[in-house]
């Protein structure tokens, strides 16, 4: 292995680590249950290194393809990281969530009915990452979709609903989640009848995802529309906006970008409209 590999693997790494972190994290809350606020801030810190894996994630393959460094060792490794960050935690932090407020909110679940949910989601994204690495082997055409949610959208999809949830359930309008300040200045509204349903929308909402990571269903391939070389002077405009808007509000729009992506592909399929995937080798939101 070429020692300038070191760098986009050490990348790599620091993606499973988000990922162990915030399983750490969350089972650290389950543990201060009765501290309510504790447990919503550690969650919330769980939730955040999920997105700031996802950051890791897509530098190992951008470096490792600028120093031409990419290898079937990094390749394996990406997806093993990814199964753990992607797969693992973002179940673990929901089986938390339903544990804990379940009985605040009145439901008499079965933890076996929760286990089942999150344990779907984490195999069905280890068998998408398994399959992945076989076709980014076997199959090198090139395009502009993915088949199957990637695990980073899917995992994006659940731990900003869960991020969404615990902000709004405890709005601080000293925090910078964006979501804090608006629920304070528009206190009329009543947002408990959303918040009750939406640990057992996970329930749900897992399982789905599941399916939508093993299915054929044709995703977009966000790295390569912002490096295409077409109206790239626009995607330059649209990215200033998405980070000024990340800035202000940053759980909305992270809860807006990967459910609408998850959408996105449902709507594809049916409304029929296809294009082969891009298949890569290393990085990238497998």
């Amino acid at each position: 292995m070429k020692s300038i590999a070191t760098l986009p693997n050490l990348l790599t790494l620091a993606n499973a680590a988000c990922g162990l972190l915030a399983i750490s994290k969350a089972i650290d809350a389950l543990s201060l249950a009765g501290e309510d606020a504790a447990f919503y801030e550690l969650m919330k810190f769980s939730c955040f290194l999920i997105f700031l894996a996802m950051v890791f994630d897509g530098l190992d393959g951008m470096v490792a393809r600028l120093t031409k460094t990419t290898s079937e060792f990094g390749a394996q490794l990406d997806s093993f990281a990814d199964a753990i960050t992607f797969g693992v935690a973002p179940a673990i932090l929901a089986k938390a969530l339903i544990q804990h407020e379940g009985p605040l909110l009145g439901y008499d679940l079965s933890p076996r009915l929760s286990f089942a949910a999150c344990a779907c989601f984490a195999m069905l994204a280890i068998l998408r990452l398994a399959r992945f690495n076989l076709e980014s082997g076997a199959e090198k055409k090139k395009g502009k979709f993915f088949r199957g949610l990637p695990s980073p959208a899917a995992a994006g999809s659940a731990a900003s609903l869960i991020w969404i949830y615990l902000v709004m359930h405890k709005p601080n309008p000293g925090a910078d989640e964006g979501v804090a300040g608006l629920v304070e200045g528009i206190s009329q509204l009543d947002f408990s009848a959303v918040l009750t349903w939406m640990p057992p929308l996970l329930l749900i909402w897992l399982p789905l995802l599941g399916l939508l990571m093993v299915s054929r269903i044709q995703y977009p391939h966000g790295f390569a529309w912002i490096s295409s070389e077409r109206n790239n002077f626009f995607n330059l405009v649209a990215i200033v906006f998405i980070a000024g808007a990340l800035y202000l509000a940053p759980v909305p729009l992270l809860f807006a970008v990967f459910n609408l992506t998850v959408l996105s592909g449902i709507v594809r399929a049916a409304l029929g409209r296809g294009e082969q995937p891009e298949l890569e080798a290393e990085g990238g939101g497998s």
